[in-house]
């Protein structure tokens, strides 16, 4: 028999409320977590929209999300795992060589940031290219950066590092910015945020360190060069799927297809959060994916039946 009756990939808002809900429901579960629980969830600063909490940082809500799942009996581990085994009578998750059977698993995995791909960026990651502003803003106190990206997460960080930097460059290839218009608006008043739209980056220069970047217009393909000391690049998402091969079903980017159940083409297997091809990707919607993903698999569990 199986050690575990589910094993979650991840610890995520999805993989954290699925192992409420299993542990809710007696079901022996087991969570694998790569980095920290609350995944990208816990180095948000601020997060405002999660119904009935109000204003809250993002670490502070992972936390409670994490002891409520420990509660209910939920394991929590670190582990980066490499593949998913899903031949034979079970699955398994496996992490470093060993294998964590079970009879169900749900991939909750999440995302990473998308790399833009321009020359310096590889080179200077971590030496002034960052993709986290609640990681790294704290080191550019009084100095003049810039965030690349037009979405919530690129406005929200922005805002985020006016607390630190003297001031921010906003860089966004189109004309207008695709976040929800109260951000766009707090941008506007900030006062330390220079929106430079329809400019694309093209490249990032420095030695030991970030120093400039090189921008151009989309519309007067002008050059300029930004003197900056830090790069923050917000410029979309892209599945951690990876270790799932080609034995599940995906979209044309990588994230996992499933029905509204959460159920893959893969028997057992099920699918939750950012990793999985949807229209939106929030802290509540993926709290939404993991219950009904941990429902789906108690159901699976007891009767069989897929």
């Amino acid at each position: 028999m199986p050690e575990h009756d589910v094993v979650i990939v991840g610890a995520g808002p999805a993989g954290l409320t699925a192992a409420i809900y299993a542990g809710r429901s007696r079901v022996k579960t087991l969570v694998i977590e790569m980095m920290m629980p609350g995944g990208w969830m816990a180095v948000t600063d601020t997060l405002e929209n999660y119904p009935g909490v109000g204003t809250v940082k993002g670490a502070e809500l992972a936390q409670r999300m994490a002891e409520q799942a420990k509660g209910f009996g939920a394991e929590i581990v670190t582990g980066s795992v490499s593949s998913v085994e899903t031949g034979g009578e079970g699955l398994a998750a496996v992490v470093g060589g060993e294998r964590h059977a079970a009879r169900a698993v749900i991939v909750a995995s999440g995302t990473n940031y998308r790399k833009l791909g321009v020359p310096g960026e590889v080179e200077l990651a971590g030496r002034g290219v960052s993709y986290c502003a609640t990681c790294d803003g704290p080191f550019y106190k009084g100095e003049e950066i810039a965030v690349v990206g037009g979405g919530d997460s690129a406005l929200q960080e922005a805002l985020y590092l006016t607390e630190f930097a003297s001031k921010v460059y906003l860089i966004h290839r189109r004309d207008e910015f695709r976040a929800v218009p109260i951000l766009a608006e707090r941008v506007a008043e900030s006062g330390r945020i220079e929106c430079l739209c329809s400019n694309v980056v093209e490249r990032i220069n420095g030695t030991d360190g970030v120093d400039s970047v090189d921008i151009r217009s989309t519309k007067t393909d002008e050059a300029r060069t930004l003197p900056v000391s830090g790069v923050f690049l917000f410029v979309g998402l892209e599945p951690r799927t990876e270790f799932l091969g080609d034995t599940v079903e995906t979209d044309d980017r990588g994230f996992v297809l499933t029905g509204q159940d959460m159920k893959t083409n893969v028997r057992g297997l099920l699918a939750a959060g950012d990793c999985r091809s949807k229209l939106l990707r929030q802290v509540s919607t993926a709290v939404g994916d993991g219950a009904t993903a941990a429902f789906t698999a108690r159901q699976f569990l007891e009767d069989g039946e897929w």
